[in-house]
């Protein structure tokens, strides 16, 4: 491989990674506080790429609105799965909120499948989305440069958030003791509440930015992304930021170099990812950046 064609495929590794990370960052932040691996999020982010569909497409909204629309929705929604979903489970065993978990995925698909149906639709791509750039004879899409720096964006305000305000102390001492922190007098739902929609809001971004990136919209194009970043949040260190973004960023370069250093091993690459799920739980369970059990932190 010449140096021109490694470029590329880091760039394309890093775009991968880089929607690996932002989908990651919501698994990370629900088991953090709530200890659950919310299923349903992966199929989010269906739910983000079909309302951006709708409003560019269907109801020729400026871009910007569509897809402003589509993230809040989304976010909405991650909020409205909480409440009904997981906060009557809270006091429950934890393979309830799990099932309950699993279920709300269900739930979202084949609603999605009765309401839009079956076929895929055309994700149509704003213009300012598009377009390939020329850097030393090595030639990139748009796209591929646009997502990290979008990416960077995103996480950047949400470790402001996280870190830099009183809400962001309350989510992080609430993954430290839940119980001690509801005895100091904080809105324990409002804060799991603002978490859902945190990581929602992600996942509405991720969704879509999945789809200009690969464009086409179907009811279960959320559950090979959704299961990718919960591997990107394990191999990081689940219950870690930070862990995530770098288990995120891992993984799409693992996935894009091995593709483009054995060809014939394409066909293996999602395989490749679940392999390195049992290795990672196996050798690591707390992941790259993860503590000893049950004290995962934000």
């Amino acid at each position: 491989m010449d140096l021109t064609t490694l470029f590329q495929q880091l760039i394309n590794g890093l775009s991968l990674g880089s929607l690996y990370a932002l989908i990651a960052i919501g698994y990370t932040m629900v088991y953090g506080i709530l200890r659950l691996i919310n299923f349903a999020h992966g199929d989010l982010l269906m739910v983000g790429a079909y309302v951006g569909v709708m409003g560019v497409g269907m109801f020729a909204w400026p871009w910007p609105a569509a897809f402003g629309l589509a993230v809040v929705l989304t976010g909405l929604m991650g909020v409205l799965l909480e409440r009904g979903a997981y906060r009557p489970l809270r006091q429950a065993p934890r393979i309830s909120l799990l099932i309950s978990a699993i279920a709300a995925s269900f739930l979202l698909e084949n609603l999605a499948l009765v309401i839009f149906g079956g076929r895929p639709k055309p994700f149509p791509a704003p213009p300012v989305f598009t377009g390939v750039f020329s850097l030393g004879g090595v030639f990139i899409p748009r796209l591929s440069l646009l997502i990290p720096a979008l990416t960077a964006l995103f996480l950047s305000l949400l470790f402001l958030m996280v870190y830099r305000t009183r809400a962001g102390r309350a989510m992080r001492a609430i993954a430290y003791d839940l119980e001690t922190v509801s005895l100091m007098g904080v809105n324990i739902n409002r804060i799991i509440a603002l978490t859902f929609l945190l990581g929602s809001l992600l996942a509405g971004a991720g969704g879509l930015l999945w789809a200009m990136k690969y464009p086409q919209v179907n009811p279960f194009m959320g559950i090979l992304p959704g299961l990718k970043a919960f591997i990107a949040a394990v191999l990081g260190g689940i219950g870690n930021l930070a862990g995530a973004v770098l288990g995120g960023l891992l993984l799409g370069l693992l996935e894009i170099m091995i593709v483009s250093l054995f060809p014939d091993w394409a066909g293996y690459r999602d395989a490749l990812a679940f392999g390195l799920l049992i290795i990672i739980l196996l050798a690591r369970p707390t992941g790259l950046l993860g503590e000893a059990l049950g004290e995962e932190k934000l």
